[in-house]
């Protein structure tokens, strides 16, 4: 098909992990020359810290406003005078074990917060070119020991984060199927990169080793995950905005299906090969196995050949050149990790833009 052209494209959830990327992907990385309008709550996760290189540099294309997908009158208004005429919608919770201890938070934004995003766009369907919604595996549920998720998998979600990003999911194909909106789905595998709140796994191990703290590994540590580098991510998502079928789901994988404890055990031999530990330890021995999680899936698998025939799109990077580029990233921002470890960034954002959200 045809390449679509944004010119005003709003990027929910933009100061989050993958939004943060994916923003400075199309500034940097691409020839997109339209506007973006980067909406998010700013919840712990949220960091526009992040985005401070990209509004200097283009304060002509780049606007940021705080704002929660919830509030329906807020999101029209400002799609209204930022004249909107595309979404790319990434935000949501998230993590799987705040899941489990608050889902009802998940229920909100996830559903609620969606449904309002696809009613906006609904009312607008005359000037609107596409609502991509970005979405995970998860909602496929657990695979055995062999096969692979596909886009005809059917969905068995088994946390309430993922019920709630399957609900989502659902909303989006309804709103196309019912009102023909310009719709594009993706269901990526688990990311990593710059950038990712720390109480995700490769994170967590990567600065908890630094510091020679123990590294928590849930259950016996063989649940496998298919991970992929954000990087990637951001160009698969890209390309299937730009020439995606309407109405589609895409598959995006990474091709690097690990466990857990491999992955942990790699993070733990980078950087005793970059920061040699102190007499002679290896960062291996502070592995620690706890608790498993409820409801933990056991493996996820993405087959992404729908992606790779149609678009032509695949990983550029393998789980070990990507790993070592996310270690080094760590490693050479510092000041990035402590300020979000310490919770100085929350200072920043309520000097900034008021009092902050609750966790």
């Amino acid at each position: 098909m045809e390449k679509r052209i944004f010119n005003n494209l709003m990027i929910t959830g933009g100061c989050g992990f993958i939004g943060t990327n994916f923003i400075h992907y199309l500034f940097n990385k691409t020839d997109f020359q339209g506007r973006i309008l980067n909406i998010d709550k700013l919840t712990y996760a949220g960091n526009p810290e992040n985005m401070i290189e990209i509004e200097s540099r283009f304060s002509d294309r780049y606007v940021f406003q705080r704002a929660d997908i919830c509030d329906l009158n807020t999101m029209d208004d400002l799609c209204s005078r930022h004249e909107i005429d595309s979404i790319c919608h990434f935000a949501a919770e998230s993590h799987v074990d705040r899941s489990i201890r608050r889902p009802s938070d998940f229920i909100y934004t996830n559903i609620v917060g969606t449904f309002n995003l696809l009613e906006i766009a609904r009312i607008r369907a005359d000037k609107f070119l596409l609502f991509h919604h970005v979405s995970t595996d998860e909602v496929y549920g657990s695979l055995g020991r062999d096969g692979y998720f596909t886009e005809m998998t059917p969905y068995r979600p088994n946390s309430p984060y993922s019920a709630a990003k399957a609900s989502s999911d659902h909303l989006v194909r309804a709103y196309h199927e019912t009102y023909r909106l310009p719709v594009t789905l993706s269901n990526c595998s688990n990311n990593y990169g710059p950038y990712q709140f720390p109480e995700k796994l490769i994170p967590l191990m990567i600065l908890n080793a630094l510091d020679f703290k123990k590294l928590p590994v849930y259950g016996d540590g063989k649940n496998v995950r298919d991970w992929l580098y954000v990087d990637d991510h951001c160009e698969a998502i890209w390309t299937i905005m730009n020439s995606g079928r309407n109405g589609e789901t895409y598959n995006v994988g990474g091709n690097s299906e690990m466990e857990n404890i491999q992955v942990v055990e790699m993070i733990c031999d980078i950087l005793d090969d970059l920061v040699q530990p102190p007499n002679g330890l290896s960062r291996r021995d502070l592995i620690t196995f706890v608790e498993d999680r409820p409801g933990h899936d056991r493996r996820y698998a993405i087959d992404f050949t729908k992606l790779g025939s149609e678009l032509h799109w695949s990983p550029r990077e393998s789980f070990k050149s990507a790993l070592i580029k996310t270690v080094s990233w760590y490693l050479e921002n510092r000041k990035w990790i402590e300020r979000v470890k310490s919770g100085a960034y929350q200072s920043w954002i309520k000097e900034h833009y008021g009092q902050n959200s609750k966790d």
